[in-house]
């Protein structure tokens, strides 16, 4: 069936499953979000217990949809792994020592003979909330703004004593952390870190059954919501009035095409509505919660959830589609990445396209053990008759 497609038809088809998982794993870093809202919200070390164990049940769906997030692009786009992981690695290893830290805190917090205190690994929850946001923000952000990077395939054929065969090359020595002193990819960083609080807001409010927390998560999501409205429209703007990196489609070469994203927001009409619903649906979510005042609307989560996930996946698409460099570069225009110069060959992407269609039963899997996990709302009580407490 795959062997069919065209290869462009295959890159494609991974470019729509690599931009859902990138929304998927924005969507559930309502866990990063948090846990930098557990000493907001917790006075007490039972409350803060309590918010520990809600995030707990689900930290393990975060982190591994952002480790497939990134097998899926190392397979299906190798040569964009290659150029980012291999080129800024310094903002990834910080991300993935904030990954590290999560893990650790969660396994030791409450671990018996815990010499560090319970403080201490709080403390790394809430290093993983800041970091984990922002510099996936950051680093996504760089999708549109580019990256200083060169790439020359004929390296390969260097095969000279002593000398590495590198295809891509970064300039500078920061090696991705300049990405972070960017101010619109500082934007888009702190619009994903509010929204994941927001996210988290909404969740807490959703399954916590303790008034108080309750009546502090309401007050907290207007505080939130209002700095991660500000972000996303100061994002969206630039985005829709700054100049692009185009490819023509003849020749392949990169130029730079103003109001280009604006440009891919018209061409593709699909997902165009897209980003219009999902900007739809995260608005209601969170208005209707702030704006009822006698009885809280609890379903705000799903609501904002899916409008997050709607509108994440369009920004992806239109990053890299409607002949758009994906990942451009500012160095060398002609070193941008594409979906059709930085994929995998026919061959792979035709095999790796029939493992994909076990994507919906993973999914199905995902929404049962949530399911099962949140059959009712956590209470301090649950958790003193709990065997294993994080």
């Amino acid at each position: 069936m795959f062997e069919s497609l065209s290869l462009l038809s295959l890159q494609q088809y991974w470019w729509i499953i690599i931009s859902l998982l990138g929304a998927l794993l924005v969507f559930l870093m309502f866990v990063q979000g948090g846990q930098t809202l557990i000493y907001s919200l917790g006075k007490t070390e039972d409350e803060r217990t309590l918010l520990v164990n809600l995030l707990g049940r689900k930290w393990e769906l975060t982190f591994t949809t952002l480790v497939t997030f990134g097998g899926a692009f190392f397979a299906s786009f190798p040569l964009f792994y290659s150029t980012s992981f291999g080129g800024a690695y310094w903002v990834w290893m910080a991300i993935l020592l904030a990954f590290v830290v999560q893990a650790v805190a969660y396994e030791y917090r409450r671990k018996p003979g815990n010499f560090l205190g319970q403080k201490t690994f709080e403390i790394f929850m809430i290093v993983n909330g800041l970091l984990g946001t922002v510099l996936i923000g950051t680093a996504v952000a760089t999708f549109f703004t580019g990256s200083a990077f060169s790439v020359n395939k004929m390296n390969l054929l260097n095969l000279s004593r002593g000398v590495m065969p590198i295809i891509s090359e970064w300039k500078g020595p920061a090696h991705g952390l300049e990405a972070a002193l960017n101010l619109q990819n500082l934007i888009l960083g702190l619009t994903v870190f509010f929204l994941a609080r927001v996210l988290a807001l909404l969740y807490f409010l959703n399954r916590v059954g303790h008034a108080a927390i309750m009546n502090r998560a309401r007050q907290q999501l207007f505080h939130n919501f209002i700095p991660f409205l500000v972000f996303f429209l100061a994002f969206a703007i630039w985005l829709m009035l700054s100049p692009g990196f185009a490819v023509d489609p003849a020749t392949k070469k990169v130029s730079i095409e103003s109001f280009k994203y604006l440009h891919n927001l018209i061409g593709l009409p699909v997902v165009a509505v897209m980003f219009l619903l999902g900007v739809v649906f995260v608005l209601l979510g969170c208005l209707r919660a702030i704006t009822c005042f006698e009885k809280c609307h609890t379903k705000g989560i799903w609501i904002t959830g899916l409008g997050t996930i709607l509108l994440v996946w369009a920004l992806f698409l239109l990053a890299g589609f409607n002949n758009t460099a994906y990942y451009p570069s500012t160095y060398d225009l002609q070193s941008s990445l594409t979906i059709e110069n930085s994929s995998s060959s026919h061959y792979t992407l035709a095999a790796m396209s029939y493992v994909s269609l076990l994507v919906p039963f993973v999914f199905a899997y995902i929404w049962y053990v949530w399911r099962s996990m949140d059959k009712k709302k956590i209470t301090v009580e649950e958790l003193q008759s709990e065997t294993h407490v994080y």
